[in-house]
Formats: structure tokens, C-alpha cells, sequence
């Protein structure tokens, strides 16, 4: 159900083996815990929660929602008596469109019919903000490109970063911003990671960051090409179609092959993002003719 990984000393990774290899993040210092982001499942975080608090002894006191999609943010109401931290927007988020969306999944899957939305209690915009567990220094900071509430958490003395779906094995930009998300990818680079624990997908080691985040800028830039292309024909949907993963450098079979799905989910809102319109499709206006006839008939 669930994979967990010593980083470091008192620094943990979880990661979801039920859905999209989603992760998360524990910081245990002496007396309490540091959790960063909540796995999918209530049974998953339930899980994880239980590692801790159980196994390695020690309450956990603050969680940090790295951002406010479902599979990061929805487990918070599992860690009662916590402080939850976050970006202002991700409590904005989850007020709004969390609670809708939740009670809309309570009917779909009776695995949230105990969930409920928490929102963070701690919140920033700008800036950063420390935190000590024992030893280590957490430093929290935005990190947006994914979605506008992104934020990550650098482990200072062991230069390891959680940086939630900011690093991915397929950059994702649907709910963000691609230039965004290349300064995030770009600020990767210069700040001398040992780790990065993406928020979904393996943990990418020193001797893999520089290779693993340049290739995704390549890929950003690959689809900005794409799209441009895509703009200069008459029936742009079409051009996006034929440009597979593969082509703008990445694999299908990542995340668990949902990467191509991903893949065009990324040149349609690209797209719309740039022109302001959804992309036309040759089929469209095929049927459009269709409708118009009939109308006349």
C-alpha cells in the first residue's frame, strides 16, 4: 500500500503504491514530528501517521500541505491537534473548491466517508518561513509553476527538498504556469541539493538532480514549440495530437503510464493558456458543418 524511505538521518519518505506514486515526508525531531503533505488514501495516511506516532514514538505537531490538490492536502483532518501549515492560497483553495470536491468524492468512494477538510492554520505568501524539529531546519518557501500555492521545504543541514508536484517526473502545468514553473525548476538548480523528493514519483538522488531537472526544462520548452506550431495551422488540436511524450523527450510510461494522458492535458492548457481559446480540431468543424445543415433543413 504505501513505500517508505530513510533520506537522511530523521527524515522520511512515504510514497503512495495505489495511486500516481504520490509522496510524502516525515521530520522527526526528539519530541515531535514534522509531516509534509498527506497521501492520497485516508488508509494510506492513516498509515503513515501510525509509523510515526507508533513505531518511531513521537507525536507529530506540524503538517505542511505543500499545495492544495486532493492527494496532498485531503489527509490533514488525520493528524488531530496538529498545526497545519501552508501558502495563503492553498487555505483559499481548499475552503472553496476542497470542500466541494470532497463531498462530491464522500459519494463516489466511502473511503473519505471519515475525511473532512482542515484547513492550515499557518499560513504565508511571500518570503519564508523556518521551522526547528530537534536538529534540523526546515525552511518554507513558495515554489509555484504546478499551481500558484506550491510551496517547498529544504531541509537545510542535509540539503534535502520536498518539493512537492514543482518537481515531477513530467512536469504538469493544467492549474499553473509554465514560465513559473521553469524559474521554480531553474532555482533547483543553483541551490545544491542532495535530494529532491518530487511529489510524485522516486526520490532523485545528487549525481541525478542537474540531469533530472534540466531534462524537464527541455520538456517545457519542447511543448512551448509545440503549441506555437500548433497556432500557425488552421486546425491546431490536430498538431497537438500528433505530438507525442516521446517526441518532446519524455517517456509514457512514467507515472505508472499516465504520462501521455498528462502529456496532452499539458498542450491543451498550454494552449488555451497562451490564445485564450481551446484548441480546434478538424473533427470540429466537421461537425459544426453537420449542425448547421440540419438547422437549414
Amino acid at each position: 500500500m504505501m513505500q517508505r524511505e530513510r533520506i537522511a538521518d530523521n527524515v522520511y519518505a512515504f510514497q503512495s503504491e495505489v495511486y500516481a506514486q504520490v509522496t510524502a515526508g516525515a521530520v522527526i525531531g526528539p519530541n515531535w514530528a514534522v509531516v509534509i503533505d498527506t497521501l492520497a488514501l485516508p488508509e494510506e495516511t492513516i498509515a503513515m501517521r501510525e509509523y510515526v506516532e507508533q513505531d518511531i514514538g513521537v507525536p507529530v505537531r506540524y503538517v505542511i500541505d505543500t499545495h492544495s490538490h486532493a492527494d496532498h492536502a485531503w489527509g490533514n483532518c488525520f493528524f488531530p491537534g496538529a498545526t497545519v501549515i501552508g501558502h495563503s492560497l492553498c487555505r483559499k483553495l481548499l475552503d472553496v473548491k476542497g470542500r466541494q470536491a470532497m463531498e462530491q468524492a464522500k459519494k463516489q468512494n466511502p473511503a473519505f466517508r471519515n475525511a473532512r477538510i482542515v484547513l492550515p492554520q499557518l499560513t504565508f505568501t511571500d518570503g519564508s518561513l523556518n521551522l526547528r524539529a530537534g536538529k534540523k531546519t526546515l525552511s518554507i518557501f513558495p515554489l509555484p509553476g504546478h499551481c500558484a500555492d506550491n510551496i517547498a521545504i529544504l531541509v537545510e543541514e542535509d540539503r534535502v527538498l520536498f518539493a512537492g508536484d514543482a518537481a515531477m517526473p513530467l512536469p504538469y502545468i493544467v492549474d499553473g504556469d509554465i514560465e513559473a514553473l521553469s524559474t521554480s525548476l531553474k532555482k533547483m538548480v543553483k541551490m545544491s541539493l542532495e535530494n529532491v523528493v518530487q511529489g510524485h514519483g522516486d526520490i532523485i538522488l545528487r549525481g541525478e538532480i542537474d540531469e533530472f531537472l534540466h531534462n524537464n526544462l527541455a520538456y517545457l520548452s519542447n511543448i512551448r514549440k509545440v503549441v506555437r506550431k500548433a497556432n500557425k495551422r488552421k486546425y491546431p488540436l490536430d498538431i497537438l495530437e500528433e505530438a507525442t511524450v516521446e517526441s518532446c523527450g519524455k517517456s509514457r510510461v512514467l507515472l505508472g503510464g499516465l504520462a501521455g494522458e498528462l502529456h496532452m492535458r499539458n498542450l491543451k492548457a498550454l494552449y488555451k493558456q497562451i490564445y485564450g481559446v481551446a484548441p480546434l480540431a478538424s473533427d470540429d468543424e466537421f461537425y459544426d458543418d453537420d449542425e448547421e445543415e440540419e438547422d437549414e433543413d
